[in-house]
């Protein structure tokens, strides 16, 4: 049986964010917003709040049960200070909620807190990516 822990990542995200785009819908403002204090200008795909939420949804299954301060680590980067050296920041904290909270809403993650505090994928979840992941096999 093929899992999602199996398939190639970017083939399995890139395939997770066409699903998605009837079950989960990009704000307003997130056609302004940038996605950390370490980028200079916000994304230029058209679609990379699918992707972001894909991506999240991948590291829910593989991770769970993990937070936002953990996923604002994953997706952080280096913020660039002129003359000085770069430091690592982490990525903005609103995104990364708003994709858990519409994850959560369609089913595919739920908020557990024990013996961790954090999100999980469901049965559903985990059916929804490896149908994906076969797919892609």
């Amino acid at each position: 049986m093929v899992s999602a822990r199996d398939a190639n990542p970017e083939l399995l995200i890139n395939k997770t964010a066409l699903a998605l785009q009837d079950r989960i819908h990009m704000p307003e403002w997130a056609k302004f917003v940038k996605s950390g204090v370490s980028k200079e200008r916000p994304p230029e795909q058209k679609n990379w709040w699918h992707l972001r939420s894909a991506s999240i949804l991948r590291r829910v299954y593989m991770d769970g049960p993990i937070g936002v301060s953990k996923l604002r680590t994953y997706y952080g980067g280096l913020q660039r200070n002129g003359h000085q050296p770069a430091h690592f920041r982490k990525a903005a904290g609103k995104i990364i909620r708003t994709v858990l909270q519409d994850l959560e809403r369609s089913g595919l993650i739920e908020k557990v807190n024990k013996p961790k505090k954090g999100r999980v994928i469901t049965k559903q979840g985990q059916s929804f990516l490896d149908k994906i992941a076969k797919e892609c096999k």
